[in-house]
């Protein structure tokens, strides 16, 4: 079953769950604020109308209120999964202090960048993650001492690098970023967030 008959079945099977959503989740409510997000959006630079659109899979978060329904949302999960890139070199494990770089920063993608800049993941804006730095979200869970609590097998370090690539092959509607999927970060820079979290040597694991 393709992506779109999902989609649609999806579409189908959520209809009760819609009608028992809030207003704020109703079609009409979101046609009016999508309309007034259109019209006040102002493009510029690399940062286009496009970014307004949802794909497919987001629709169905959306329209669900992040809960559709298990054997969907199993189903796609398993397609996003396996969309994860690993590296052909099979190295899975970079340079920790190039991944706190890129975890601290978070330019690449904004309006004022040029494009082709190189992308931050800019993971502090979610997730504890180095003790040495004070100021960080609390949308994501704590990643301190992840290695430390997780080892460092094979396994986890491609559990690590997929997570990364694409968490909604974990969780369908994850609020986190499909990092490698959308092309924001390349193969070596997941790589090097993988060492951040799973090297020993990494202040993570301290």
């Amino acid at each position: 079953m393709n992506t779109r008959k999902i989609i649609a079945l999806t579409i189908v099977a959520a209809g009760s769950t819609v009608a028992s959503l809030p207003a704020a989740a109703d079609a009409e409510h979101r046609a009016k604020a999508l309309e007034i997000i259109k019209r006040d959006f102002q493009p510029r630079g690399q940062a286009g109308v496009d970014r307004l659109a949802e794909d497919g899979l987001q629709a169905i978060c959306n329209r669900t209120g992040n809960n559709p329904p298990e054997y969907i949302a199993k189903r796609m999960e398993a397609d996003q999964l396996a969309t994860v890139k690993l590296p052909a070199d099979g190295k899975l494990l970079g340079d920790w202090k190039e991944g706190e770089k890129i975890a601290q920063s978070g330019r690449g993608f904004t309006w004022t960048d040029n494009p082709g800049l190189p992308v931050g993941g800019n993971c502090y804006n979610c997730h504890q993650i180095s003790p040495k730095e004070l100021s960080f979200g609390t949308i994501g869970p704590s990643l301190f001492q992840y290695g430390k609590l997780r080892g460092n097998t094979p396994d986890i370090q491609k559990y690590t690098y997929s997570k990364i690539w694409n968490a909604k092959g974990f969780n369908l509607c994850s609020e986190m970023p499909r990092f490698g999927h959308v092309g924001a970060l390349s193969e070596q820079q997941v790589g090097h967030l993988v060492a951040l979290l799973l090297d020993p040597a990494s202040p993570v694991n301290k």
